[in-house]
């Protein structure tokens, strides 16, 4: 039923019913069949990394990254519940309404495979200090479930660096990964995170914020970070926008070893996070699943991340891209409905105009 259902999800351009994947089948695999393993006992990362296992395995190296990052399914008019509620969206800056994604990705090899997850979900309410309202919270926070997350991998597959974006670059999460767990991290900064330049500073608590240091051309410095006891290394990217804006872009890594362009280097792995969670979107259908139950919600986003496993593989095996696999799918369905109206044979329209 996992590989079925799957095949629905990356052969579908709308919404996603048991009728209509039964529909695919004309009718040999029934609706009642695959609402009942919508519904079945729910599947976790664990089950995740049992099914992708030997695919890592093929691919692993010392020279692993792991990527970890959330993204935001949005469902601003399903039934609120444990799983769909209300998040912070940083990229829109505001609360949003929907099912927020916690992945881990191994990539080596040029290949991109998730190996973990966390659905956030937030079981309790209390009542919010500023507007006097319910809202709903969760008891295990995000930068908790990061760590459980790369933790878990630790013991599973072999990897040099963790990479994240600035909302995971805490110090506890640093020192994690760094003493606990001993593997690097490469992290990018807020501009006003405080460093020390020295060890003597860091004594004397003399710290400046990031934005203020100066720093010569593809150069990087040692800093050390507030509540962070080891050395860290740091750089400034200037970079500009497809609208002709400039930003910058601080990262530290906790592998002094790194030069400039292999720092950069190994932070644009960071990226294929992105494209991840792009192809889970549209060509994954994450968010076109109609369930409104927590089983089948949950359900449905594994057998997402299943789709995108399968996706990947055949990214690696034809070297045609998510939305051009996605395309392909596409254009063949429509040679298909094209060629059966054919067969129809209907009514040919008159070469020229007939007059009474």
């Amino acid at each position: 039923m996992l590989d079925f259902y799957s095949n629905v999800i990356l052969s579908s351009f709308s919404q996603l019913t048991a009728t209509g994947a039964s529909a695919l089948t004309d009718g040999v695999m029934s609706h009642d069949r695959v609402t009942r393993f919508l519904n079945s006992a729910p599947l976790s990362s664990r089950d995740l990394w049992y099914r992708v296992k030997p695919l890592v395995r093929s691919i692993q190296s010392a020279e692993g990254v792991l990527i970890v990052d959330d993204t935001i399914a949005h469902k601003p008019h399903m039934d609120e519940n444990d799983i769909v509620c209300w998040h912070y969206d940083h990229t829109e800056g505001r609360t949003v309404k929907g099912i927020n994604l916690l992945s881990v990705l191994y990539h080596s090899q040029d290949v991109t495979l998730p190996v973990g997850y966390v659905i956030v979900t937030k079981t309790e309410t209390v009542i919010d200090a500023d507007t006097g309202k319910e809202k709903r919270v969760s008891l295990i926070t995000k930068n908790e479930h990061f760590r459980r997350l790369v933790r878990y991998c630790v013991k599973n597959m072999p990897f040099r660096y963790v990479l994240s974006d600035m909302w995971y670059a805490s110090a506890e999460n640093m020192k994690f990964i760094k003493q606990e767990l001993e593997h690097d991290f490469i992290m990018p900064l807020k501009s006003n995170r405080n460093v020390a330049l020295s060890v003597q500073d860091k004594r004397r608590g003399k710290y400046v914020a990031v934005e203020t240091l100066s720093f010569k051309d593809s150069a990087t410095m040692t800093v050390y970070l507030e509540e962070v006891p080891f050395p860290l290394l740091l750089l400034r990217q200037v970079f500009t926008n497809k609208d002709g804006t400039t930003g910058t872009l601080y990262l530290v890594t906790s592998d002094t070893t790194l030069t400039y362009a292999a720092m950069l280097d190994l932070y644009q792995r960071r990226w294929k996070i992105e494209q991840y969670h792009k192809a889970l979107k549209q060509q994954c259908a994450l968010t076109r699943s109609p369930a409104r139950t927590v089983v089948t919600q949950s359900t449905h986003i594994f057998c997402s991340l299943c789709a995108f496993v399968k996706l990947e593989m055949l990214t690696m095996t034809t070297s045609v891209s998510y939305e051009g696999l996605k395309l392909n799918l596409y254009i063949h369905a429509l040679k298909t409905a094209f060629k059966h109206l054919r067969s129809l044979q209907p009514f040919q329209w008159a070469s020229k105009p007939v007059f009474a």
